[in-house]
């Protein structure tokens, strides 16, 4: 795990959805423009990943980029990547974007790494409790509300994370 307290390690947070073409690659963009904005790009590292591995290599669903840059994220550079069993010890935030994953992530999980896993909407201030819903099989309008709860969601996680930086 990171130790938050020295400047030469980076915070790490991963997002995992199932096929890491929609869900988590939103919240990873989302997440990495909020912390370039913070100024905090040295001390906290995002990334995004899938519990199958559909689309590995794949860049993130044409509607899922197209409705993140509508809101000025740019997913572009992002390619799908299934979760690996060293990433449980790499990152320090593990983030479910539904129970299936969050099932998933614990029963994969070595113990001691159990306590880093969690529902992105865990960190929401106004969805807390819920799921990302997937948008795949939907209409615009569920890419629409996947990104307000992302926003909502990482938004809150990005002030736990200047917590445990000491901002």
């Amino acid at each position: 795990m990171t130790d938050p307290a020295s400047p030469h390690t980076p915070l790490r947070v991963l997002f995992v959805c199932t096929g890491n073409i929609c869900r988590s690659p939103t919240a990873e963009g989302v997440f990495r423009h909020l912390v370039t904005s913070e100024g905090l790009d040295d001390r906290v590292l995002a990334d995004s990943a899938g519990t199958h591995g559909y689309h590995v290599g794949n860049k993130p669903d044409r509607r899922s980029m197209l409705a993140a840059a509508r809101r000025g994220y740019d997913l572009s550079a992002l390619r799908a990547r299934e979760i690996a069993s060293t990433d449980f010890a790499e990152f320090d935030y593990l983030l479910a974007m539904d129970r299936d994953h969050l099932r998933i992530l614990h029963s994969s999980a070595p113990h001691e790494h159990r306590e880093k896993i969690a529902m992105l909407l865990d960190f929401s201030r106004r969805y807390g409790g819920n799921e990302v819903p997937d948008p795949y099989y939907g209409g615009p309008q569920g890419f629409e509300h996947v990104l307000d709860l992302i926003e909502d969601g990482v938004e809150g996680l990005l002030a736990d994370v200047k917590r445990k930086l000491g901002f």
